[in-house]
């Protein structure tokens, strides 16, 4: 099962992430990932994995959640840009000329969101401006996190 070493791999760049901002002991509320339905990944599987890899970390009470990036595909004759479908269908109805991929095999993290709660504070709480930034990520508190944390872990992105 290789979304285990996938989960592992994550959980190793966000804690490296962290660390290099000072920021390894605040403990991860959140962790988007995007996976593009062609990568080979499944989401379940995947889900399952990061609760394995992120035992014992900041990351271990972290909420996974999935971004499922659609198949697409663009006709280099006609310029026709379609979704692929699964299994994929590569072929240009119109003018019968093979597609070329332009998406859904993306695996990447997009957004990490950190608690706003550092376990040596006790009690204070701190704000945006305090928090360690995370690149390519969001760090400190996250006004829309208690909608975003409701929903299902699996989020379609289309």
């Amino acid at each position: 099962m290789h979304e285990l070493s996938i989960a592992m791999a994550v959980v190793e760049q966000v804690d490296d992430a962290l660390r290099e901002r000072g920021a390894e002991r605040v403990p991860v509320r959140s962790l988007t990932l995007r996976v593009g339905e062609l990568s080979g990944v499944v989401p379940e599987a995947l889900d399952f994995s990061f609760g394995v890899a992120a035992e014992g970390t900041v990351l271990a009470d972290a909420r996974l959640l999935i971004e499922t990036v659609e198949g697409r595909a663009r006709c280099g004759s006609c310029g026709r840009d379609t979704a692929t479908g699964m299994p994929p269908d590569l072929w240009c109805g119109p003018c019968s000329r093979a597609m070329n991929l332009t998406g859904g095999r993306e695996l990447e993290i997009a957004r990490v969101v950190l608690d706003d709660v550092r376990p040596d504070d006790a009690g204070e709480r701190h704000g945006d401006d305090d928090a360690p930034g995370v690149t390519g990520a969001q760090a400190g508190t996250d006004a829309d996190a208690p909608a975003r944390d409701k929903e299902a872990s699996h989020v379609p992105h289309r």
